[in-house]
């Protein structure tokens, strides 16, 4: 039997759009904010400063091993907000549908962006629902909005990096990327690695409840162009250098032995559920003690500290004791990651 499809007139603004968005959408999002279905979302908030941000997910395959395009968007939304300190309160999500798209599929990832919005505490408050020609787009794409409330005092940028701060990750990097291209390239036999893809703020939560607010000067989460991409950002956004130890950067064989197959460098490579934090080196140890303890960082490690010289620059201190410059990523190393 033929499976039920989405057609261009689930996008016409009619009847059969307020059908898909009842039936689908509400019925898994379903809060009294959304319920009401205006065009706007109008919420309280416990602070007078807030956080903002927005993204658009492109990811191909939609499905791949630990994740599907709704979790990434959630999760990816939230991550952005956290990384600054904020705690991620409110979401937006716009779909652009292409005709004949599932609605199977649809109910998949929705399911998956509702379970996402529970895990990280979070709501979906409003959003809006595009079908477009088949062939138009690639299947599913799909972008979200988000706000969250942030401490007065509490200041943590990308500029904010200071000489002497060591340099933390949450966990393994790469995995994100390599799942994907096992599953678009079956490359199956080479690797089983599932996606890292996971809210954050639960972890960032803890910190801050923990008291180390003010030990947290910059954090971001390494999406695409990786661990080495993000430290240049920051490297010349604070206007510091920052030596990293090759040996202490956690990676799994896995993704090591899958990168040498690809020709990849591993410290590109994205990641969705992996956060970067520059902190107080006197607390360094009690932090990453801390993140060990959380579910998303108990691989947590030191893997460097930031120096004075050369000002924007990322040194890799390498596994036989020589040193070489990690620049960013001049080009994509694999489209449509994230």
């Amino acid at each position: 039997m033929e499976e039920n499809r989405i057609l261009l007139s689930h996008g016409s603004g009619g009847t059969m759009t307020r059908d898909l968005i009842e039936k689908y959408f509400v019925s898994q999002f379903d809060n009294p904010i959304l319920a009401l279905l205006n065009d706007q979302a109008i919420f309280p908030t416990p602070s007078t400063r807030l956080a903002f941000t927005t993204d658009s997910y492109v990811v191909d395959p939609l499905f791949f091993p630990g994740g599907n395009i709704g979790r990434l968007a959630v999760c990816g939304t939230v991550n952005d907000l956290c990384v600054s300190g904020a705690t991620p309160l409110y979401l937006s999500c716009s779909f652009l549908i292409e005709e004949g798209f599932l609605f199977s599929d649809l109910e998949k990832v929705l399911y998956s962006m509702k379970e996402a919005c529970e895990e990280a505490g979070v709501i979906i408050v409003t959003g809006d629902t595009k079908v477009v020609n088949r062939g138009s787009l690639d299947k599913l794409f799909i972008n979200t909005a988000g706000v969250g409330s942030l401490e007065k005092g509490l200041f943590i940028a990308g500029e904010n990096a200071r000489v002497g701060d060591k340099v933390l990750v949450s966990g393994f990097l790469g995995d994100h990327e390599i799942a994907i291209i096992s599953k678009r390239q079956n490359l199956g036999f080479v690797t089983n690695v599932k996606s890292d893809v996971a809210p954050l703020n639960g972890l960032v939560n803890i910190l801050l409840k923990k008291g180390f607010g003010q030990s947290l000067h910059a954090m971001r989460d390494p999406t695409r162009g990786g661990l080495a991409t993000l430290l240049n950002e920051i490297a010349c956004q604070s206007q510091v250098g920052i030596i990293v130890e090759e040996d202490q950067v956690p990676i799994r064989e896995e993704v090591r032995g899958a990168c040498e197959i690809l020709g990849f460098d591993p410290l590109y490579l994205a990641n969705e559920g992996k956060l970067i934090a520059f902190v107080d080196s006197k607390k360094a140890e009690q932090i990453l003690s801390v993140m060990r303890e959380t579910k998303y960082g108990e691989d947590a490690q030191i893997i460097g500290e930031v120096i004075a010289e050369p000002k924007g620059k990322v040194q890799l201190r390498t596994v036989i004791g020589g040193t070489r410059i990690l620049d960013m990523l001049a080009t994509e190393q694999f489209p449509r990651i994230c």
